[in-house]
Formats: structure tokens, sequence, C-alpha cells
């Protein structure tokens, strides 16, 4: 067995625990040959590699993603990362300090776009009322 598919293995369940095995299903099963050199590396590497290392806990990790994907704008991940936050056991206030604290280093507009994403999440997931 190669390393790769090794790690594909292992970092596969924690990708399915972590984002949802709908979400992550879909995205295997939508992929084709071209997309599905993308799904392996990401699920080798990102979840099988750096997710699969026992150092950090995954509570960690989901708030480390939280700050990093705020800083890089990258809004569409923020909205599936609070959703795998929640997933880790992460609680709406630790949500909320690990955004304003990515506010703080990263700026007032990258923390509102990441504010309003993590808003939609959370009230859609039932974490929060919805605004009447």
């Amino acid at each position: 067995m190669s390393d790769d598919q090794a790690l594909f293995d292992k970092g596969l369940p924690i990708r399915r625990a972590v984002l949802g095995p709908e979400y992550v299903d879909s995205s295997m099963a939508k992929a084709d040959e071209f997309m599905m050199s993308f799904q392996r590396a990401t699920t080798a590497w990102a979840w099988g590699w750096a997710w699969g290392d026992p150092t950090l806990d995954r509570k960690t990790r989901s708030l480390l993603n939280l700050a990093m994907l705020t800083a890089l704008g990258k809004i569409p991940e923020v909205k599936l990362h609070v959703k795998g936050a929640l997933n880790n056991g992460i609680t709406v206030d630790e949500i909320k300090a690990t955004l304003l604290h990515a506010t703080a280093y990263c700026g007032i507009p990258a923390g509102l776009d990441a504010f309003k994403a993590a808003h939609e999440v959370l009230i859609a997931e039932g974490a929060l009322p919805g605004k009447k």
C-alpha cells in the first residue's frame, strides 16, 4: 500500500466525522477522474496527515481552521468548518471568540465576512435561534 493510500484510508473517516458523511460522500460521488485527484489529495494530506496527527485534538484544529480561513477570506470553507466545529463539540461562544480574535488580527472586513458566514450556519444548524 502506498503512503498516499494509507493517508487516504486514515483521513477519510476523520473527514467524514468532522464535515459530515453526506458532504464528503457527495463530494466523492460527484468527482470525475479529474476532480478525484483533488479529493484524494485533500483527504490524504489535510485529513490523513494533518488532522490525523494526534498532537492536536479536533477541537483545537477546528478553531485554528476558522481563524486561518477567516484570514484567507475563504468564506465557503468558513461555513463548512463552522459546521465541522459544531460536530467537534465547539460551542457558539468558542466560535465567536475565535472569530473575534481573527478579526483583531485580520481586519474588520475579513471578520465581518466570517461572522456573517458563521451566523448563517449556526442558525441553519439550530445552534442559534433565527431572527424573526
